[in-house]
């Protein structure tokens, strides 16, 4: 199969090829942001500037929006004031919209966002003593319908475009203060795209955003603090690794084709061998750059001290520079699966440790406002129940008078 993501089918129920075509905004402006600097001069071209011109406010607005955070051309001072209704009239510079800001009791913070066309999703915050890291996503909804994962009983909607990708960078900074642009001292020093959505069925979008986000004149974060995780798309894998060049993590949870079959729909297409293979071809892993194995902990389903061993084997024989994630399962409503004993887990990571290979418990983070592993669809559904739940009582209302 092609790895061409204009040509590549999306597995599941939703089979629209990827990606979608870009919805325009409803006032018809040209969103600034997630374009490439040579873009937004080009934009401002195509608006009527001369080339010139367009040269120099490109590189003025791109400085302002991504080293300042403003998302208003009269905040920039270096623009005649008499071409700021000009620019106001064709272009906008947005945030995704906020719907809901939740604060969990471990300080984990929620948003839930809604896109310029009407759709909900979410990015999550986890601070932490020495880093703080933003869960970002990368569709609306998914597809991969991952049996443990609550996010995979969503339909996909559509990709996010690079806009609404890089805006959860930019609304997070704006919501910790961290503008203007300078990484000392910075809450927010890390990012996985590990949100809402596969990364890699929104490649070019995804790749797009990355590249301003590492962008040294952009929102330059290191790409060596940028994780971007898959559930296996393998003919992509490659490409990841070459042309955005973060970190890799792979959503394993499973060591045997039966197993993963079951709760890894994706396997039937791209086997774990097929899999491994590809990670171990990686552009740039190495044992500095270790790829993250995702393993979510389900009782009685993977994790014997047989699948830990198992896990060892594979990752031994295909040679892989390999940290494993043991994540416990955070379970929601109408989930048949139940969290792996304490017991247990310890035991199967103590298998890997022993291994030498690095395979640290990750601590929950967010239970209580939804926003653990695994969990981002529960807010969006929710206020979609509240919302019907209110309609209901307001037809009451009218029925009744």
């Amino acid at each position: 199969m092609s790895a061409d993501t204009k040509l590549m089918p999306i597995p599941g129920p939703d089979t629209v090829p990827v990606p979608r075509a870009v919805v325009p905004r409803a006032d018809g402006k040209v969103e600034l942001v997630g374009l490439p600097k040579d873009d937004i001069r080009r934009v401002l071209e195509e608006a009527g500037l001369d080339a010139r011109q367009a040269k120099l406010r490109a590189k003025q607005i791109w400085h302002w929006i991504y080293n300042r955070g403003v998302s208003d051309f009269e905040a920039m001072t270096d623009i005649a004031k008499a071409q700021k209704p000009w620019l106001n009239e064709r272009f906008t510079i947005t945030r995704p919209d906020v719907v809901e800001a939740q604060v969990s009791v471990d300080g984990t913070r929620k948003w839930l966002l809604k896109t310029h066309d009407g759709h909900d999703f979410e990015m999550v915050f986890i601070p932490d003593a020495d880093r703080g890291t933003l869960c970002v996503s990368s569709q609306v909804g998914c597809t991969l319908n991952c049996r443990f994962c609550h996010t995979g009983t969503m339909k996909l909607v559509r990709n996010l475009e690079p806009a609404e990708i890089v805006g959860q960078v930019m609304l997070a900074r704006d919501a910790l203060g961290e503008w203007p642009s300078s990484p000392d001292g910075r809450m927010l020093t890390n990012i996985v795209m590990m949100g809402m959505g596969e990364p890699l069925y929104n490649f070019d979008n995804v790749k797009q955003a990355l590249k301003i986000v590492m962008d040294g004149d952009g929102l330059g974060l290191s790409k060596r603090r940028i994780t971007l995780s898959t559930s296996g798309v393998v003919p992509m894998m490659e490409r990841c690794g070459d042309e955005i060049g973060v970190n890799l993590a792979v959503s394993l949870h499973a060591v045997t084709k039966e197993v993963r079959d079951e709760i890894v729909p994706l396997n039937k297409k791209y086997g774990i061998e097929q899999l491994l293979e590809a990670c171990a071809a990686y552009p740039g892993a190495n044992n500095a750059r270790r790829i993250t194995f995702e393993y979510i902990m389900l009782k009685d389903k993977n994790d014997s001290d047989d699948d830990a061993r198992e896990l060892v084997r594979l990752l031994k024989h295909y040679e892989l520079p390999a940290k494993v994630n043991l994540i416990p399962f955070n379970p929601w409503e109408g989930s048949e699966y139940q969290t792996s004993t304490p017991e247990r887990i310890r035991s199967f990571s103590n298998i890997v440790f022993e291994a030498g290979i690095s395979a640290p418990v990750r601590t929950p983070r967010g239970r209580d406002i939804d926003a653990a592993c695994g969990q981002l669809k529960t807010a969006a559904e929710k206020r979609k129940r509240a919302d019907l739940d209110r309609e209901a009582a307001a037809q009451g209302l009218n029925d009744a008078a």
